[in-house]
């Protein structure tokens, strides 16, 4: 059975990192770089300016946390118990898997760190903010990095997988301890308006419009 997963895993990954070509080597690299999610971030502060400052302040600590936890969980856990060559690693796979950059990734890739902090952030800011909006953006987001990771060939589809669902536990879990924090210390909640969910929603449409030009002033 866990032949049949992996030889699966290994085709869905082979079909997605086999559609490369210039364009899409030059998008999916800065999609997947750390400071592409900048526009995101400072979208979020400015939101959080307009709000009670100890719900702000609770809010940041949250989302600190949130990235601490899931990223000690998939990288300083998970991977170096189970011990999962990345495509790129595995000598199985050599010839076969297209890099960009020539960029490896470390050894073990299950789980995706990119997917469990993403899904971890998102998570939470969606149960926080709960506009429709915030939550479909925020998430489109979140698929956008976890499929850069598999197109770069570091990460089979699996470990997109198992990091999103760590990911996923950990927002929902931190919002829970937020909400107990609050009625504890009977900190106020947030009061999201619609002019802050358009505020994020037109920072990714921001986001990927800088993305798109640096990636035609690249290929071009």
């Amino acid at each position: 059975m866990l032949d049949y997963l992996n030889d699966i895993d290994t085709e869905v990954l082979l079909a997605i990192n086999g559609l490369h070509g210039t364009f899409q080597d030059a998008w999916w690299w800065l999609v997947s770089a750390k400071w592409a999610s900048a526009l995101l971030v400072l979208a979020l502060a400015w939101i959080l300016l307009h709000q009670n400052r100890r719900h702000a302040v609770l809010v940041l600590a949250m989302l600190v946390l949130t990235f601490l936890l899931a990223d000690q969980l998939s990288s300083g856990l998970v991977k170096p118990l189970v011990e999962r060559l990345r495509p790129t690693w595995d000598h199985s796979l050599d010839n076969m898997v297209h890099t960009v950059n020539n960029y490896r990734g470390g050894m073990f890739g299950f789980v995706s760190s990119h997917a469990a902090n993403s899904f971890a952030a998102a998570t939470l800011i969606a149960l926080i903010m709960r506009h429709r909006l915030v939550t479909i953006s925020i998430f489109v987001w979140a698929l956008l990095q976890c499929y850069s990771r598999v197109y770069l060939g570091v990460h089979y589809p699996g470990d997109i997988l198992g990091g999103i669902v760590i990911g996923t536990v950990v927002g929902w879990l931190v919002w829970l301890l937020m909400r107990w924090i609050q009625r504890r210390w009977h900190i106020p909640e947030g009061y999201y308006t619609r002019t802050d969910a358009v505020v994020m929603t037109s920072s990714l449409g921001l986001t990927l419009l800088c993305l798109l030009i640096a990636t035609l002033s690249q290929t071009l």
